[in-house]
């Protein structure tokens, strides 16, 4: 291990307390195995004794070679003598076969042999069946050994090695267990105990100092991946777990470790053990097996919000490697010489070869089959040029109006089949005067990066382009034949410039042929990294002495034959295949991409057969050659002197190269024509190796660490080759150039002799501007290098290359990479092109296609993220994939020493490609961030990657008791937070119905009093009273139930009697009868008809739990509990006695029972809440009597009123307000079964305009549906005149915090119907007292606030602007009934809180409900929830505990007393809160960034399963779009919350759970999840 020769007891007091927080990081889970080993090594790193650089542990049982104990050092380390043997780093290699390297894929297999034999216990990612093409493989395979490296003998003598030193070490595993106690009191992971065992302080145990070392570097081998299953060390039996520490060698089954059989017990947090039997627990288990940990402790009792670091900064690590040489001087050309016979400018050469050598071929264009097509002289380029411009400066417009006048832009848009015509049009704009702009050609609205052309042709103000006939009937066209308008692009003029359509110049015109001067000559294009293409401008004298310039370093000679297979319209193909080759009157054979697809050694026979001194080529035309070399023998490449690499910069070309060499060094290619260079667009040639001479000495390589290469230092690696990157040099600068190296970023300071950096260039050939781009053409071409001393070099100016490299020995240029692959990850560079070499190493390749890779990063939390995405073959199984992408995750993480984010397979060919096939980089990336990439296989390592997460937080020691924080908050100004609504006093004398205390004496009274005044109308889906109930025939109806009661039931007083009824006026009657009868009723919802197997077993609990005596119902519901349908989900035998209550027989009971006092039980309240407990609370006579009348006074509501309610009525508030309010207060009810609106959307909306419904109380799914199903038909629902601004207060009844978004959307879209954006507000209760808010008639409008999300998560509520970052939008929840006072307590020290504190919301008001009815005699456990005192403060006065967090603000506004008006905010149920990295979260906000992240997210609901934050995500769009869902939930979570995402699952919309609220039931769905019953399109593990 790193820590091996350090003396623990020596260190400085900082470090080690540095150490015990690390320690305790690991053992709470907050920080993996990997990235505690990171940060320990950084830690340790300077105080390791420099000697020790062999590992004699380690050698003894031949390991694999390489990677050593140190498996991840920090990101920021590099390579000190102690860590450097341990480091394998990552090597040049293959981006595609063609740029094989046998290096690099030894290095790979080298960093993946230790990940071998086990392979990663990484739950696979589930899919569902339809979703994919699936494998045929089950999925258990036992794990394929195909892709071994070496024999596998020599594994197994390694693994046995391992296995002999497991075994010797751990003979007692209990001992391991009690001293991983004693050493790491909190540690629960095996690799943590283990492998820092030897600092504990019991190492006087271990049988040999060494065995421990070897022990724990295999362990350290194995790092968290391994298979052994951690022991736990919460549990207090270890003998049991004997089995498990000793699997640590054994192989895993894709994660599934063979010892035990792990799908059959599942562990809990106490060790007891589930049993299970699916996929998804296993997997979820064996996550968990690497981040177990015990609890929290509680949160903390203070906390300074500004001193809370969002990231945690890296700290510079002491041992990077740094510059240590001299300055670099600036390195220069041999001069550029004067030949006498040089043209004063290249029309003038073609003028001259026109006129002289007519007969001479200029070009040779080949057909697909790679035969020549035709050959154009020069005489017959120079006369159509000619032609050509003539007929653009003569021929387009009028005399005194021409279209085109010298100095315009035209776009030239020719394929790339098509040389000829590309290089008349090119020299005709050229004699024209005018600025040719080649572009390609674009095929389909859809290309890649054609709008981005369209910002080219706009920037540089192009109207006219030229094509050919063939180009332009190819181009894509309207329906009615015009020629498509491009995405982003000008309205341009199509001018077609074959032969046939030029006009022969008068006898009279003759062409304008300046002395080459500063003007612009061409624009080429170039793409940025961010995909912005802009047009880099050549002037007519940087063209010349280009050419000039390549003609001295290559050598050119008049006459000379030379093959090119670039892309002639741009870059080294248009520089060296169409401009010098004219200059110096050379025969061009162009072979055109189409031909190499289809026949790639279709160059090479070109060189063969016409003897060409000079051949054009990339790094994978060498290598198709190579590849296809076998059908052809008689090859002869001896004619070549000089054959140019384009891509000769690219760290893997020097592969290319050596391989190409060794085929056809025998076909007589020598090894000095091969000649690499270096160009960039701005800069054109930087640099090229010269045509060496016979038996020259070839030149010179550089093996580089690619530690070194991290931090942008060269040090040359000594030590293995696993560890290098091998790159050749591209020869010496251009003649007449001046070259530096400066810093990439920042000022540009010169680097030192063995820093890398950006090559600048100082030329007279190199591009002048970006046209059209004055801002950004400064900090590229006007760039003047200054001295460390920040004092400039000089006066000249440079042009940036955005080449990377250095200056080597002999002033040989060195490339290493270029700025825009460049990745900045925590401080460190990377290469994209060596992220993919090592990717490409990785075998079995049968996956995906080599060259169809794209590496880029994304910026999340703070930092540079890598992401990967490959097209996957479409013949590769699930099994394959994911096996090969949890390789390349491994072999990167060695390699490179740094963590991939996300690695995405992508179907074939559906990445976006560049016009000549390449991918398109941007567009890629664009797609992934937007969701549009459609991955097939997509693995996010979060976990791994992302290590400045901010401190987990821990509890302070509070050393202060509560009071003193009382005091202390007093004298701070603070108030309690406490609210009280209005005093409930004596209601006015003509309302007799306070006489009556119980309800079932209102009702008789009122029966008497005004018998026919309606109390209740029941509406149907069309709106028409279907029943009404009048105060008589409730009163009348209440007592034939009563009788039926009495007679059939055998009913005693006291008894519960359960009311199944649908929501209608039944239910009411039957709720009184039970209430004359002196029976207690318990409403319950009905069974769903089409679903009874879900919904009867709720019926059958609560009947069972309230031990109800029988069973008041309906005819047909009676029916349906006795069918055979019902008979298949519960037993139907046992049902207490039914009652049907449809014809009872006309009968008055004797009597009409009377409670002796208020105090006994109305009636019973059952509900399930959102974490799915069934609750039944007690509800007294004296309580309801409360509450209604506390109701009437606060809606104002008298028997004139009429009220709309659109509820269930079947426990809490819907139930008080459909059944009991208005018999109390005497008001008309019009009730609306919410059922109803599925039918008939506008049913509630039309009720309030037709009855002119002053209050109107509703449900969020109520809400919800009107808003999503009528939010468009506004306008249809006013030409049938529904007018809602006769509505005062609709009120939404709930149970948690209000739904702001929503209120809001529907108070927005109903306002055109009048509706006041007042009206709409929401009421609150929970399971102690049912109605605790409620916005009434009297109170101040509900306020909103914004609240600091950071500081709800310590439980502290700090109030923020509007719009402010991280800020959360509450809505007071209704104003607090009369006799009801609230005050927020410390849910653990159960003391009254000040007004800045979030904290649980206590009662105290005479409607509380008087306890929880159960029959399992479990009252104590839950009595303090009803009546509990505060622990200081006000101790006699009894609260109940609503379970809810929430705090009180003070407001601005008065009350009706005219005192400033308190409001209470509701946060959230503390049962459903989760409790991450020390922060208290609420599953809504995470939820709600989950919503916004991809608008295919139709609902999403979060839980954790031990320490795993779980998402589960509903997806309304195409299943295709199911991972691209992935990276954007993780994504948005890291971002907004700083919590890194487990698991996320892709569901059909409708599988979270909700209940007849409206709220999600997050805990249903947990276990829905945990037994595998989600039927998931997708479920990826983000390890």
């Amino acid at each position: 291990m790193a820590e091996r020769g350090v003396d623990l007891a020596a260190l400085p007091k900082e470090v080690k307390e540095q150490l015990a927080e690390l320690e305790l990081e690991l053992s709470e889970g907050d920080i993996t195995q990997k990235g505690y080993e990171k940060k320990r090594a950084k830690l340790l790193a300077a105080y390791i004794p420099q000697t020790q650089n062999v590992d004699l542990g380690l050698q003894s049982i031949q390991l694999a070679p390489g990677p050593g104990a140190d498996s991840s050092p920090s990101p920021d380390a590099g390579p000190s003598a102690s860590t450097r043997q341990h480091r394998s780093h990552r090597s040049g290699g293959a981006r595609d076969e063609r740029y094989r390297s046998d290096i690099h894929t030894e290095a790979v297999q080298a960093a993946l042999a230790k990940h071998k034999e086990e392979k990663m216990p990484m739950p696979m990612p589930t899919k569902r069946r339809s979703a994919f093409v699936q494998s045929p493989m089950d999925n258990c395979t036992p794990p394929d050994t195909s892709s071994a490296s070496e024999d596998e003998g020599s594994l197994r003598r390694r693994q046995a090695a391992v296995s002999a030193v497991l075994a010797q070490t751990l003979q007692n595993s209990e001992f391991w267990i009690n001293r991983s106690i004693q050493g790491s009191s909190t540690s629960s992971s095996a690799s943590s105990t283990l492998s820092h065992g030897d600092s504990s302080k019991s190492h006087n145990h271990i049988h040999s100092q060494n065995q421990t070392n070897v022990l724990a570097d295999v362990l350290a081998h194995t790092r968290i991946e391994s298979s052994s299953v951690p022991p736990d060390v919460t549990s207090t039996v270890p003998q049991e777990r004997n089995s498990r520490v000793e699997l640590a060698p054994s192989p895993a089954v894709r994660g599934m470790s063979r010892g035990q059989s792990r799908s059959s017990m599942m562990d809990t947090a106490d060790g007891k053990g589930v049993p299970v039997n699916s996929r998804v627990s296993t997997k979820i288990q064996q996550l968990l097996n690497t981040l177990k940990r015990p609890k929290r402790p509680p949160l903390s009792e203070f906390f300074l919000d500004d001193a809370e670091q969002i990231v945690e900064v890296p700290q510079p690590d002491p041992n990077t490697p740094r510059p240590e040489g001299r300055q670099i001087i600036p390195v220069k050309g041999e001069p550029l010489g004067v030949v006498s016979n040089w043209p004063p400018a290249l029309q003038a050469a073609l003028a001259r070869w026109g006129a002289t050598q007519a007969k001479s071929p200029a070009l040779t264009a080949l057909d697909i089959t790679g035969k020549p097509l035709y050959t154009l002289t020069y005489g017959k380029l120079w006369s159509r040029s000619l032609k050509l411009a003539y007929t653009l400066l003569n021929k387009l417009g009028t005399k005194n109006e021409p279209v085109l006048k010298p100095g315009d832009r035209v776009a030239l848009v020719y394929p790339n089949s098509d040389p000829g015509m590309f290089w008349v049009a090119f020299y005709g704009c050229l004699l024209a005067e005018v600025i040719p702009v080649p572009i390609e050609v674009p095929l389909s609205q859809k290309d890649a990066g054609n709008q981005q052309i369209g910002f080219l042709l706009g920037s540089c103000g192009i109207s006219l382009a030229l094509t050919s006939e063939v180009c332009l009937k190819g181009l894509p066209k309207t329906p009615s034949g015009e020629i498509l308008q491009f995405k982003g692009w000008p309205r341009l003029r199509w001018v077609v410039t074959d032969t046939k359509y030029l006009t022969k110049p008068s006898k009279d015109w003759q062409p304008h042929i300046p002395t080459a001067n500063s003007d612009t000559a061409y624009i080429e294009y170039k793409a940025s990294k961010e995909g912005t293409v802009m047009g880099v401008a050549v002037s007519k004298i940087s063209m010349l002495t280009h050419c000039q310039a390549l003609t001295q370093a290559c050598n050119y000679c008049e006459g000379e034959t030379l093959v090119n297979v670039l892309d002639f319209k741009k870059d080294m193909g248009l520089w060296h295949g169409v401009l010098t080759s004219v200059m110096n009157r050379i025969h061009t054979i162009s072979v055109p991409y189409s031909v190499m697809k289809a026949c790639p050694l279709s160059w090479v026979q070109r060189v063969n057969v016409s003897k060409a001194r000079v051949a054009l080529v990339k790094c994978r035309d060498l290598h198709w050659a190579m590849m296809a070399h076998r059908d052809q023998k008689d090859i002869n490449l001896s004619s070549l002197r000089m054959l140019i690499v384009a891509d000769g910069a690219n760290p893997w070309s020097v592969s290319s190269c050596d391989a190409f060499l060794n085929v056809f060094q025998s076909h007589g290619l020598k090894p000095e024509v091969i000649c690499p260079c270096a160009s960039s667009t701005e800069a054109m040639t930087v640099a090229i190796r010269r045509p060496g001479a016979r038996g020259a000495p070839l030149p010179a390589r550089a093996i580089l660490s690619m530690g070194g290469l991290s931090h942008g230092v060269i040090r040359v690696n000594t030590e293995d080759k696993n560890s290098a990157l091998t790159v050749q040099d591209v020869g010496h600068v251009m003649p007449g150039a001046l070259m530096c190296i400066v810093k990439p970023d920042g000022p540009p300071m010169l680097c030192k002799t063995d820093e890398i950096g950006e090559i600048v260039l100082n030329s007279r050939a190199g591009g002048t501007m970006y046209y059209g781009l004055p801002g950004v053409t400064k900090n590229t071409f006007e760039v003047i290098p200054v001295n460390s001393g920040g004092t400039p070099i000089g006066e000249i100016p440079f042009t940036r290359t955005g080449l990377l490299g250095f200056v080597g020995p002999g002033s040989l240029v060195f490339v290493v990479g270029k700025t825009e692959g460049l990745l900045l990850v925590s401080g460190r560079r990377h290469n994209a092109d060596d992220l993919v070499a090592t990717a490409l190493a990785v075998e079995p390749i049968k996956t995906v296609y080599r060259g169809r890779i794209a590496v880029f990063s994304v910026m999340v939390f703070y930092d540079e993220r890598i992401v990967m995405v490959a097209e996957q073959r479409p013949d590769a199984s699930e099994e394959d994939s994911f096996q090969w992408m949890s390789r390349v995750l491994q072999a990167i993480d060695s390699i490179h020493q740094v963590g991939l984010y996300c690695l995405a397979l992508v179907p074939a060919n559906t990445l976006p490609k560049t016009p000549l096939g390449g991918i398109h980089m941007c567009e890629t990336k664009q797609r992934f961030l937007e969701g549009s990439l459609h991955p097939c296989n997509i693995l996010m390592c979060p976990h791994t990657c992302v290590t400045n997460l901010p401190k987990p937080r821990q509890k302070q020691p509070v050393g202060v008791g509560p009071a003193s924080i009382m005091v202390g908050n007093l004298v701070a100004g603070k108030r309690i937070a406490q609210a009280a609504g209005r005093e409930l006093g004596l209601i006015e004398d003509q309302d007799l119905s306070r006489k009556h205390q119980f309800l079932s004496e209102a009702l008789q009274w009122r029966a008497q009093s005004d018998p026919d005044h309606v109390l209740y109308i029941l509406l149907n889906a069309k709106g028409a009273a279907v029943s009404t109930a009048t105060c008589l025939q409730l009163h009348k109806r209440a007592e034939k139930i009563t009788a039926a009661l009495l007679e059939r039931g055998g009913i005693n007083t006291g008894d519960n009697v359960v009311l199944l009824y649908p929501p209608g006026i039944d239910l009411i009657a039957s709720f009184y009868g039970c209430l004359y009868a002196g029976c207690i009723p318990v409403t319950v919802r009905p069974p769903h008809l089409q679903n009874l197997s879900a919904t009867l077993p709720t019926v059958r609990m609560i009947i069972d739990v309230s031990k109800a005596a029988c069973i008041l119902t309906t005819q047909t519901l009676m029916k349906t509990l006795r069918s055979k349908e019902a008979a298949a989900s519960v037993n139907v035998k046992t049902w207490p006695t039914i009652i049907d209550t449809d014809d009872l027989p006309r009968k008055r009971p004797p009597h009409i029972y009377k409670p002796p006092t208020a105090e006994m039980l109305a009636y019973l309240d059952f509900s399930v809440s959102t974490t799915g407990m069934l609750t039944g609370v007690k509800i007294s006579h004296a309580a309801v009597s409360a509450l209604c009348r506390s109701i009437k006074l606060q809606c104002e509501l008298y028997s004139s009123r009429q009220v709309a309610i659109c509820l269930d009525p079947y426990c809490g508030l819907g139930f008080v307000l459909w059944c009991l309010s208005s018999v109390y207060s005497g008001h008309q009810s019009i009730l609306i079964p919410p059922m109803e609106l599925e039918s008939s959307l506008p049913l509630w909306l039309s009720t309030l305009s037709q009855y002119k419904i002053r209050d109107t109380f509703c449900s969020y799914s109520v809400m919800e549906l009107c808003t999503k199903g009528l939010g468009t038909q506004t306008e249809a629902l006013k030409m049938r005149g529904v007018n809602l601004s006769c509505v005062r207060s609709c009120v939404v009844v709930a149970e948690e915090r209000p739904r702001l978004a929503l209120t809001q959307s529907f108070s927005k879209l109903f306002k055109d119907l009048g509706l006041s954006p007042r009206a709409v507000s929401t009421a609150f209760g929970s399971r102690v007292n049912l109605a605790i808010c409620l916005q009434g008639t009297t109170g101040p409008d509900p306020s909103t606030v914004y609240v600091d999300m950071k500081s709800l998560r310590h439980d502290r509520v700090r109030l923020v602007e509007r719009g402010a970052p991280q800020s959360l939008p509450l809505m007071e929840s209704g104003t607090i009934l009369p006799g009801v006072r609230v005050i927020i307590v410390n849910p653990e020290t159960k003391g009254p809180l000040g007004d800045s504190h979030l904290g649980e919301i206590w009662v105290n008001s005479p409607h509380n409900a008087s306890g929880y009815y159960t029959i399992y005699g479990e009252e104590s456990l839950q009595a303090d929830h009803f009546n509990t005192r505060l622990s200081f403060g006000e101790p006699h006065t009894l609260w109940a505990r609503t379970g809810y967090l929430g705090f009180v603000r003070r407001t601005e506004l008065l009350d009706a007393s005219g005192d400033r008006h308190d409001a209470l905010f509701v946060v959230g149920y503390l049962d459903e809160t989760l409790e991450l990295r020390g922060l208290r979260y609420h599953p809504i906000d995470i939820e709600t960034s989950v919503s916004r992240a991809h608008r295919s997210i139709a609902e999403s609901a979060v839980f954790t399963w031990t320490n795993l934050l779980v998402v589960v995500a509903e997806l309304s769009g195409s299943e295709q779009e199911a991972l691209d869902l992935v990276p954007l939930v993780t994504n948005v979570v890291l971002e907004e919350h700083h919590l890194i995402v487990g698991v996320v699952v892709i569901v059909d919309p409708g599988v979270i759970p909700i209940n007849s609220r409206g709220e999600k039931q997050r805990m249903h769905l947990r276990d829905s999840f945990l037994a595998d019953q989600l039927d998931p399109i997708y479920v990826a593990y983000n390890m």
